[in-house]
């Protein structure tokens, strides 16, 4: 019989879990791992829970050096092609990243799986095939877990795409049907680092467990033994002003540079913002940055408020996805990542990398005939951009960028921006994506019986959102709350970014401060926003694409403007003479 609870060390385990460590660095190649050692992590690693205990794993040891090496230049191309695919902020940050000891270690082990072990009839497999390599997983968990328990570092390697894989599999001269699961680095190091290396490198943050835990339902968050939380309450709670003391600092700090004072005019003020925000000076660098295009359809179309039809969405989807939109081109010359949000696409989507699908509905309804959302839809589409902002956040992006994409979302931004600041619809509403005479009356007129129709109180902006949509508003407006809660600046595009801050200040005013607007559209209702808000714009440059644009080309204005905290000397320590000393 085995032993019972009482002789088992709970407090143990949990401190050899928590220790447990993705390693790279700090091997001992000249240490060797002793067979009795190794027989017992693979002994702990055999003991995994398995589908119908059909046990899919098994173990290959490499140790043979020549081996090793072939294995590592596998690695090496597939790794290079990995880092071609990213964004220049990114793959300078992956460039200073030790991503694997194959040699560095004396033994390799790679765990495989056999989808086919146990036959046809395999307890738990038939109606769920993948539980076989689900099931080699939990033996990769063990083998870690024993791995630390005997003071030993594992690496996992996993730059193989399909091909890399097949290569792979040759090498060790595995069977067809045989899958590989992971490739492990096993050996002694020198010490163990008390967060993972990915973290401290500030490739990305660990999320906090109560991200991840939801109560019988998704979305019901909240640790056990609490009562499941409100996103967006929580949210809001968390968000504080920025930092007073910090920009102080920050102002001290331009004033002693070497330059006259206030010379570099806005961007000084851009620095103290940042500094602001960061609650620090001089505050981390605005990079990498993401732009998150938040893409959704809009059931006022139907009014003939733009000449473009509604497919027209879901193509531009999949152009910023094929990498071919202005948004595109912009991200690429400044290095910056694209995402596309589908909170609301009336169309299906195929699943495709930079594809985040979020879809709350397939589009709002038309705000002249009724609300445009229920309240539950505008809630769970500001909830699906708090955690778009806190999935990008925790992916180590320091700089958040507002996009949007959806045909009539015009008119949607410029009934909420009259809602908010009171404008009148003839002056807040613009002509879009360049309507004539007509469509501008008619889009105008839309506005104003949707404004009569609703009346919604801009106290309460679930209810603003719930009458006028869009989907990708409250998306955005989402992104902007979460970004104030992380202290993470967000850069606001145009028209519909403006529409989604006002949003999020009716939510939390403080979310404001966590705020640069990126440009000004020519789009009327945008600079009545900005105005509202108090935020003064970076650019002005005659756009009205949407999209992220506007947000993309003043990203440089932010990284400059920190970097220059960082790297202009002050009069102290370049001994230059201060005329105002």
């Amino acid at each position: 019989m085995s032993p019972g609870p009482s002789a088992l060390d709970p407090d143990g385990f949990h401190r050899l879990a928590r220790a447990r460590r993705d390693v790279r660095t700090g091997f001992l190649p000249d240490r060797d791992v002793d067979d009795a050692t190794l027989r017992r992590v693979l002994a702990s690693a055999h003991t995994a829970p398995s589908v119908g205990h059909s046990q899919p794993w098994d173990f290959v040891v490499l140790r043979d050096r020549a081996v090793r090496a072939r294995v590592r230049d596998l690695v090496h191309r597939h790794r290079d092609a990995y880092a071609a695919s990213l964004p220049r902020a990114r793959a300078a940050a992956f460039a200073s990243l030790r991503v694997e000891a194959i040699l560095e270690t004396p033994v390799n082990v790679v765990v495989t799986c056999d989808p086919t072990r146990g036959g046809r009839h395999t307890l738990g497999r038939y109606a769920q095939p993948r539980m076989g390599p689900y099931s080699a997983v939990s033996a990769v968990q063990n083998l870690w877990l024993a791995a630390r328990a005997e003071g030993l570092g594992v690496g996992w390697v996993s730059f193989f795409d399909g091909t890399g894989e097949h290569e792979l599999a040759g090498l060790l001269g595995l069977p067809a049907h045989v899958e590989v699961v992971a490739y492990l680095c096993v050996g002694h190091v020198d010490g163990f680092a008390d967060a993972p290396e990915l973290e401290t490198a500030g490739w990305s943050r660990r999320r906090p467990l109560g991200w991840a835990v939801h109560h019988e339902t998704w979305g019901r968050r909240g640790l056990p033994g609490e009562e499941p939380m409100d996103l967006i309450n929580e949210t809001v709670d968390a968000i504080v002003p920025a930092s007073a003391q910090a920009r102080t600092a920050a102002r001290d700090h331009l004033d002693r540079m070497t330059k006259p004072r206030g010379s570099l005019g806005r961007v000084e003020d851009v620095a103290v913002t940042l500094s602001g925000i960061a609650g620090v000076c001089p505050p981390p660098l605005p990079e990498p940055a993401v732009v998150a295009v938040f893409a959704a359809d809009h059931g006022v179309h139907a009014q003939g408020v733009s000449p473009w039809p509604q497919e027209v969405t879901a193509q531009m989807v999949g152009n910023f996805l094929a990498g071919g939109a202005v948004v595109n081109a912009f991200a690429r010359q400044l290095g910056a990542e694209v995402c596309v949000v589908d909170v609301g696409v009336a169309a299906d989507l195929d699943p495709v990398p930079g594809l985040v699908p979020r879809k709350v509905a397939a589009g709002s309804a038309d705000m002249t005939a009724g609300p445009a959302l229920t309240r539950e839809q505008a809630r769970a589409a500001v909830e699906a951009g708090i955690e778009t902002a806190r999935d990008l956040v925790a992916a180590g992006n320091r700089c958040l960028l507002t996009g949007d994409m959806g045909i009539a979302n015009t008119t949607a931004a410029a009934a909420l921006i009259c809602t908010f600041t009171g404008a009148d619809p003839a002056v807040a509403t613009g002509r879009g994506t360049g309507v004539d005479d007509d469509t501008l009356a008619r889009k105008t007129g839309v506005v104003r019986a949707a404004l009569e129709r609703h009346r919604p109180d801009p106290a309460d902006p679930l209810g603003v959102l719930a009458a006028f949509g869009g989907l990708e508003h409250a998306g955005l407006a989402g992104l902007v709350l979460g970004a104030a809660a992380l202290r993470v600046p967000v850069l606001l595009d145009g028209v519909s970014g403006g529409a989604a801050a006002l949003v999020a200040a009716a939510f939390a005013p403080a979310a404001v401060d966590y705020c640069l607007a990126g440009h000004r559209s020519v789009e009327p209702g945008h600079t009545i926003a900005l105005d509202h808000l108090g935020l003064v714009p970076l650019l002005d440059m005659g756009m009205r694409l949407g999209e992220g644009t506007g947000a993309l080309l003043a990203l440089p204005v932010a990284q400059s403007a920190v970097r220059a905290l960082h790297d202009v000397a002050t009069f102290d320590s370049a001994g230059v003479v201060d005329k105002d000393a």
